[in-house]
This record gives structure tokens, sequence and C-alpha cells, in this order.
């Protein structure tokens, strides 16, 4: 006849833990049954799963037996023939992603939860781990696309009324006005440099978009780092590096072709090294700005497009201008 350990868990489970989706009404038996009492003793009892018997030694856990190798056994056969002794099993505090990361990579479809002893809490049975694995994807989605946790505050913000729509946003459009009433005022201050060399507006414009391009394709990365759980440290050296990378790129191609199109030796070297400077300023930003939001608790999704356009545009104008009132 099957077993039944009395199992104490923890009075109180944290959520999302395997304790949590462990099931103690499972079939018991120890490895000394035979299968054709084994089959015998399930035809009698109702669980609430019986996809997998649990092979235990008192309370302390063995391995796991599918009910389809139970089936197609030869009937005088011992259970610690069948079983399997190295599937696999987590603490009960393990978190639940996890958890269930660790039956598919063991290509098994329930999960034994044992104590430090290897003392049987419960199994997560096969439907509960769907489910888990449901739940993860359904949150990394969101994540990923740059909403906040959760599908039910993803469609909140998507479904909110329109005062609360603009409740959310003006605030961090009134940061890109005093943005533009700033860069204006930084344009103002290098006028006599603008007069004395007409041509060095023409390629302000350009600049300033090519910034804004490489800190939207890093503020992207980071943002979806972030979402999913990959600390700032990971990504900085790489998209630094990569951010610099661009910039001298991009500047090998500028400085030439200004040189060439137009014939300023000192406005193309000027172009090329705001360039470079630009990018590089522009991938600090766009990395720092959504971990700081992100760090506050704040959604970067919302905030980092704007404030961060607001902080590279100023700075790549500061960079042009003042490599040419060097230079020039």
């Amino acid at each position: 006849m099957p077993m039944s350990p009395t199992v104490n868990g923890p009075e109180r489970i944290s959520f999302e833990t395997a304790a949590q989706h462990a099931t103690r009404d499972i079939p018991v038996f120890t490895p000394e049954h035979r299968v054709d009492d084994v089959r015998a003793a399930l035809m009698q009892q109702r669980y609430a799963c019986a996809s997998h018997i649990v092979i235990c030694t008192g309370r302390r856990f063995l391995g796991l037996l599918r009910i389809e190798d139970l089936l197609g056994a030869p009937a005088d056969l011992r259970l610690d023939a069948l079983m399997d002794r190295e599937a696999p099993r987590v603490a009960p505090g393990v978190d639940q992603e996890i958890a269930a990361w660790r039956a598919v990579c063991h290509q098994e479809s329930a999960l034994a939860v044992v104590d430090a002893d290897d003392e049987l809490i419960g199994v997560i049975p096969p439907h509960r781990l769907l489910a888990v694995l449901l739940s993860e994807h359904e949150e990394d989605l969101t994540r990923l696309g740059g909403f906040i946790k959760g599908t039910e505050a993803a469609r909140a913000s998507s479904e909110e009324p329109v005062i609360r729509r603009f409740r959310h946003r003006i605030p961090w459009l009134l940061v890109g006005l005093v943005g533009a009433l700033l860069a204006a005022d930084f344009v103002g201050r290098f006028e006599a440099q603008l007069q004395d060399k007409v041509m060095l507006a023409f390629f302000l414009p350009g600049i300033i978009y090519l910034a804004d391009a490489v800190g939207t394709q890093t503020e992207t990365v980071v943002v979806r780092g972030l979402s999913v759980g990959i600390g700032m440290r990971r990504m900085l050296g790489r998209e630094l590096l990569v951010g610099l990378a661009i910039g001298l790129a991009l500047a090998l191609v500028a400085g030439p072709l200004v040189w060439l199109l137009w014939h300023e030796a000192d406005i193309a070297l000027c172009v090329g090294l705001a360039v470079f400077a630009a990018c590089g300023t522009a991938t600090l930003a766009a990395m720092a700005l959504p971990w700081l939001l992100s760090t506050g608790s704040m959604d970067p999704a919302f905030g980092s497009g704007p404030l961060a356009t607001v902080v590279q545009d100023l700075l790549s104008i500061l960079i042009y201008l003042g490599i040419a009132s060097l230079l020039i």
C-alpha cells in the first residue's frame, strides 16, 4: 500500500516559490514495492496528481517514476529498478521560474520539492509547471516590450482616460520644452563664432541627429536589459565600447566628406571630432538615465526617451560649438 508521509511545510510560503506550487496529494511508495502492487493500489485511491510515482524511504526522497514507465513494466519488478534516481529536485524557497526551468532542462513534467535533508515537501505537478512557464513568459514579453511589469498594468496604461494619459506624459514633454529653450540659449552664446563662420550652423542638426540615433539604440538595449533583470554592470562596458566605435566610424566618414564637399578643413575637423565625442556622451546618457529612473522605481519606458533626448541634444550643441570655438 502507498505510504502517506506527513510533511510539515512552512506555515507561511513566500509568493512565487516552488513550495507554493507543490502538492502532497501524490502516490508515494517505498523502493521495495513491486509494480503489480503499486498498480493495484493506484486503482483504489484518487490523487491530485498521479503522473509520477514518488519513491521514498520514510520521508527521504529517493526518486521519481513516470506513470507510463510503471504501466509498461513487468509485474514482479521492484520500483528501485525503475525509478529515476537523478530526478530533478528543488528547495522549497526556490523561485518558481528557476524551478520550472530545471524541470525543462531535465525533460521532466513534474518536479520534487525537498528540504535540506532531502525530506519530501511535495511535487509540482505538470499543470502547475505549465502555468508557471506561461506566466513567466507573459511577464518577460511585457517587460521586453517596455511595459511596466504585468499584463494588467500594461493594459491599464493603454486604456486609461485621456486626462490620466495627459498627466503621465506632459511632465516629460515640459522637460523637453525647457531643454529646447536651453538649447537656444546655448547657441546664442556662440553667436560670434557662428557669425564669423556661418557654415558651422549647417552641420549642427546632423550632429544632433546622429547623437540622438546612437543614444536611442543604446537606450532600447538598456531598457530591455533592465526589464529582464540584467544588471547595468553587465551592459556598461560593452555598450560604451560600441558607442565609441560607432562614433569613431561615423567621424571617419563625416570628416572627409565635409572636406571633400565644402573644402573647409577646419570645419571638417570640427565635425569629425564633434560626431565622435557626441556619440560617446550620448551612449553614456542613454545608459545612465534609464538606470536612474529604474532605481527610483519609475518606468524608464516613459521618461528615459524624452529626458535622454534633451540631455543628448544639449551636450551635442555644447560639444560641437565648444570644439569650433577652440579650433576656428
